[in-house]
């Protein structure tokens, strides 16, 4: 196993700015800090989570280098926020170095391959054998289904489900019929003319995604179904 290297805060070595960060939030959730910060929840600053995570994807996809440091450091903030009220609330109790020694221990797990002794050469060589951890790390999930936020929005979670679809067999991507487009300059406005009608005829595009996702999962399910009765062993995303 590889070693990992620590953090200037565990080796008494000058503080990081990533310590100096976390030192400020203690400070402003602290005795003589900020009012504001001291009374937020978890589930008071979901908002913020949700607003921070589109500003991101916006400096991603249209911003600078500056953008995108300001953008990845409110996101930071609110992983910092989030672990702050979990190490000062009762049956919580960690703390940002918790949340990080877990997700340290998550990744070299995943990847027996860089830090054990498994060979992958090809990025189809890990996914076939992320499918057995998956199992491993998660035995209680029955379905491909299992551990997908249903709070998504619409288009990305079609895309998430037509990709689980795909996993146990249901439907073949390529043979479904439709509109064929080459590239997301054709994709974009014909998104955008769907939507446009559906204004047009008092309908409401998201709701009729959903409802029809919703009639997805039900097919998903009772795909599953039907191959556990026949013996077929299900295929576990190696997603998170």
């Amino acid at each position: 196993m590889t070693e990992l290297s620590f953090s200037s805060a565990q080796t008494g070595a000058e503080p990081s700015k990533l310590d100096e960060l976390v030192a400020v939030m203690t400070r402003l959730r602290g005795p003589g800090g900020c009012p504001w910060d001291a009374d937020q929840t978890h589930e008071s600053l979901v908002q913020y989570l949700i607003e921070e995570t589109y500003e991101l994807i916006e400096a991603i996809e249209t911003g600078n280098r500056e953008d995108m440091i300001e953008e990845l450091g409110d996101v930071l903030y609110q992983v910092l926020f989030h672990s702050d009220i979990a190490a000062h609330t009762p049956g919580e109790d960690f703390d940002i170095q918790d949340v990080a020694a877990q997700m340290t221990a998550k990744m070299v797990g995943r990847h027996p391959h860089v830090f054990g002794d498994r060979k992958a050469e090809t990025a189809d060589d890990v996914v076939e054998f992320w499918e057995d951890l998956k199992k491993t790390e998660k035995p209680d999930r029955t379905s491909v289904l299992d551990g997908i936020p249903q709070a998504m929005p619409s288009l990305a979670l079609a895309d998430k489900l037509l990709g689980r679809a795909q996993k146990v067999g249901l439907i073949e991507l390529d043979e479904v019929g439709g509109v064929s487009v080459q590239s997301e300059d054709e994709l974009g406005p014909l998104l955008l003319a769907i939507v446009a009608s559906a204004k047009a005829n008092g309908l409401d595009a998201e709701r009729a995604l959903r409802s029809t996702l919703r009639g997805l999962q039900g097919e998903i399910r009772e795909h599953e179904a039907g191959s556990a009765d026949a013996g077929i062993i299900g295929i576990v995303s190696p997603e998170s």
